[in-house]
């Protein structure tokens, strides 16, 4: 295989994990806090649905930020494009 063949399926990979990532983090941005209001009770003396989209969601992008990291990580490393490598 080729540089520019290597360079296109890693650059491939990465749109693709990209996508993903980004699909997800639309789901629990838009999606569930839409479909959160119709949760009427209370959790710790706020309305659920305001704990789901300012507390949950804040986890789930530092879960989001988390495993792109590791993965590109690794992708850097299997391609040889990792920092620190000549």
């Amino acid at each position: 295989m080729n540089v520019s063949e290597r360079r296109e399926q890693y650059w491939r990979k990465n749109l693709q994990l990209t996508g993903i990532l980004l699909a997800i983090w639309f789901v629990v941005t838009f999606v569930v806090g839409f479909l959160a209001r119709d949760l009427t009770f209370t959790f710790l003396g706020w309305p659920f649905s305001f704990w789901v989209a300012s507390q949950g969601s804040l986890v789930v992008y530092m879960l989001i930020i988390w495993y792109y990291a590791r993965v590109m990580n690794r992708m850097d490393t299997e391609y040889g494009v990792a920092e620190g490598e000549d």
